[in-house]
């Protein structure tokens, strides 16, 4: 039975003649009636009575109306979601993040553009360390998730880079060799232990904070292991040793820990939208559209 077929029945049932239906259809008159004798036949019922002044509903028929009367829009409703789902504008977004991403102010910024514009997605929004985002990247679990992107990702993974931002030291206040001093050589800290991420849970930063100590000629005294931000920071304001941090954990402001910028060449570590190699749903196509490089530039410059 073909969509047609409703519009030409809705038709007739409505007008009432033959030849008013077709004029309002912009089809002759035969072709109608052959139609509408095609989908009696295919029904297996007789829909009209023949009258001379026109047709009627037989029971037939009106059961039928009463059944397909809302079918049309129906159809056109449906081809309407279809367009939107193929579009991103509908259907579900698994969002992952790891602690230190979810503080840079351009992620939740990233997510409140697009719920703006995609009021109609559901966003499912999980925070995870990077290890777990990426195995549930692989496992189709995560749609697309924001991490800190390392050299051994997994080839299944790509990434499109989001923002950098550089490292900065998070010291205890009564430990501080510079105080009110805005920045710090890191040496000056060599003697202090180097409170570090499970580099399985955090490649990137773990890396890159043991990559500056060794820059700054000394190799870093092994503190305490701490597996998310929070903790790392609540050691460091437990005169436990230092931390290098993201910059925009600045926001969590302990009245114990102060935050120094590095004396001299910059590390920065990147912050990136991670999905699966290979096609995407519109929805997490529709977020990655959402950064461009030159977005992903502005977002760094603020921080």
């Amino acid at each position: 039975m073909e969509l047609r077929h409703i519009r030409y029945f809705l038709a007739l049932a409505e007008a009432g003649n033959f030849t008013r239906a077709a004029e309002g259809l912009g089809i002759g008159q035969p072709p109608l009636s052959q139609q509408i004798r095609a989908l009696e036949d295919e029904i297996g019922a007789r829909l009209f009575h023949r009258v001379p002044h026109g047709a009627e509903l037989t029971e037939a028929g009106r059961a039928f109306l009463a059944k397909v009367r809302d079918l049309p829009q129906q159809a056109g409703l449906a081809v309407e979601a279809a367009r939107r789902a193929d579009r991103g504008e509908l259907g579900t977004l698994s969002l992952g993040f790891t602690g230190t991403a979810a503080l840079n102010p351009a992620v939740p910024r990233l997510i409140r553009t697009f719920r703006r514009a995609r009021p109609e997605v559901t966003l499912r929004l999980t925070e995870s360390n990077s290890l777990l985002l990426r195995r549930d990247l692989l496992a189709g679990k995560v749609d697309v998730a924001v991490l800190r992107p390392a050299a051994d990702d997994p080839p299944e993974i790509r990434t499109r880079k989001l923002l950098d931002e550089p490292l900065l030291v998070a010291l205890p206040r009564d430990h501080d060799p510079a105080p009110g001093a805005s920045e710090i050589a890191l040496a000056a800290l060599a003697a202090m232990p180097l409170i570090l991420t499970p580099r399985e849970l955090g490649i990137s930063l773990h890396d890159s904070a043991l990559a500056a100590c060794r820059a700054a000629g000394f190799e870093p005294r092994p503190g305490q292991i701490a597996p998310q931000i929070a903790s790392i920071l609540s050691l460091v304001s437990a005169e436990m040793g230092f931390a290098l941090v993201p910059e925009s954990m600045r926001q969590l402001a302990i009245e114990t820990v102060v935050y120094k910028r590095l004396a001299g060449a910059s590390v920065r570590v990147d912050l990136a939208l991670a999905t699966q190699r290979g096609p995407l749903s519109p929805v997490a196509r529709a977020f990655l559209d959402l950064v461009s490089p030159a977005e992903g530039a502005a977002a760094t410059g603020q921080g």
